[in-house]
């Protein structure tokens, strides 16, 4: 039976993702993609925040993040998406035709456990799922390969987990994820809904008051006329 994953104290963490307007491909070309890196090393060096995974896309990103304090999800990717934004129109001559991301980055909690661990194999294996690659680790714009091959810079901006990731993560990043897994993060990312257990998930939701991501989604069923008199 699989050791389950040592907990450490220290706040929510939370997975945070953003996609072009209309998912244009913004990252064309390598010289995109490096782009976007030098600027998340700034980001980083303004408004510090514990990266613990992410991989980027051509018309969209994912971090999974651990903050030690209230702001810092917002300074990072607000500082992050607005000036990548900014640079890429000067860059690619197109200053003054409008948005670059579709709006504000999405984000949400996820517990610190196996649920986590989730989580960034999503993140990590994103190339992969996508077939541009035959093994997750061989997609140069990620964590995955940076914690592999990355310069001592790379690195720098990667954190320590608050779960063990094992002796086996990278083949374990390369196996699909389960389908109740999948169904499960990708439900988080579509309503921003926390991503734990019952217990957890619900304990998050009223803290950070995010009923309605728990609620069903549809407007409510009408009610007649005479069933209300018969209550």
């Amino acid at each position: 039976m699989p050791r389950r994953p040592r907990v450490a104290p220290g706040g929510l963490v939370y997975h945070v993702l953003n996609r072009a307007v209309g998912r244009m491909v913004m990252f064309r070309r390598d010289s995109d993609f490096a782009a976007f890196e030098r600027i998340m090393q700034e980001a980083h060096e303004l408004h510090p925040i514990r990266i613990l995974s992410y991989c980027l896309m051509s018309n969209h990103w994912h971090f999974v993040v651990w903050p030690e304090r209230d702001g810092q999800v917002t300074d990072f990717f607000r500082w992050l998406t607005h000036t990548h934004a900014m640079r890429w129109r000067v860059s690619h001559h197109t200053v003054g035709y409008g948005h670059l991301y579709q709006g504000r980055f999405k984000s949400f909690p996820v517990a610190r456990d196996a649920h986590l661990l989730s989580v960034c194999r999503y993140v990590e294996c994103n190339a992969l799922k996508a077939k541009l690659v035959e093994r997750a680790e061989q997609w140069q714009w990620s964590s995955l390969w940076v914690r592999q091959q990355g310069t001592k810079q790379q690195k720098a901006i990667l954190s320590p987990w608050p779960v063990e990731r094992g002796r086996e993560w990278i083949e374990l990043v390369n196996r699909e994820l389960g389908v109740a897994e999948l169904k499960a993060i990708e439900t988080s990312e579509h309503r921003g809904r926390p991503l734990g257990s019952a217990v957890w998930t619900a304990k998050t939701v009223a803290e950070l008051g995010l009923t309605h991501t728990v609620r069903s989604e549809g407007r409510p069923a009408k009610v007649r006329k005479d069933e209300k008199r018969e209550k």
